[in-house]
Order: structure tokens, then C-alpha cells, then sequence
């Protein structure tokens, strides 16, 4: 179910994702100061969060599931 589950959404995590980090990469280059500050911490999160629910979530996902049983 777990497989099933990550071949439906990861398209739509990843599009997502990249629409974001396109945003937030051309406030950094052509925002003030402060801003750029702010786009590079959201560009950060945004990269690791994408990466953790995919790539780390599911996995850990079954092994609870069979500590469990």
C-alpha cells in the first residue's frame, strides 16, 4: 500500500515542491536583503521536507509497521 501510496502523490509533491522553489529562488536573487534572508530558510525547509516525506517517511513508515507485528 505503502509503494502504491508514493508512485500517486510523488508528481504532485514534486510539482508542488519545484513551483515553490521557483518563487522563492527569484525573491532570493532579486529581493532586498531581508527577504533573501527569509527565501533561503523557506527554500531549505521546503527542500528537506519534500526529500523527508518522501524519501524517509514511507521507509520508516513500514518498519514501524513491522516492529508492531
Amino acid at each position: 500500500i505503502v509503494g502504491d501510496s508514493i508512485s500517486q502523490t510523488v508528481t504532485r509533491s514534486i510539482n508542488t515542491s519545484l513551483t515553490t522553489v521557483l518563487a522563492l529562488v527569484v525573491l532570493y536573487f532579486f529581493g532586498p536583503a531581508v527577504t533573501q534572508h527569509f527565501s533561503l530558510a523557506l527554500l531549505i525547509g521546503i527542500i528537506a521536507g519534500t526529500y523527508s516525506s518522501i524519501c524517509i517517511a514511507s521507509p520508516l513508515l513500514v518498519t514501524v509497521e513491522g516492529w508492531q507485528k
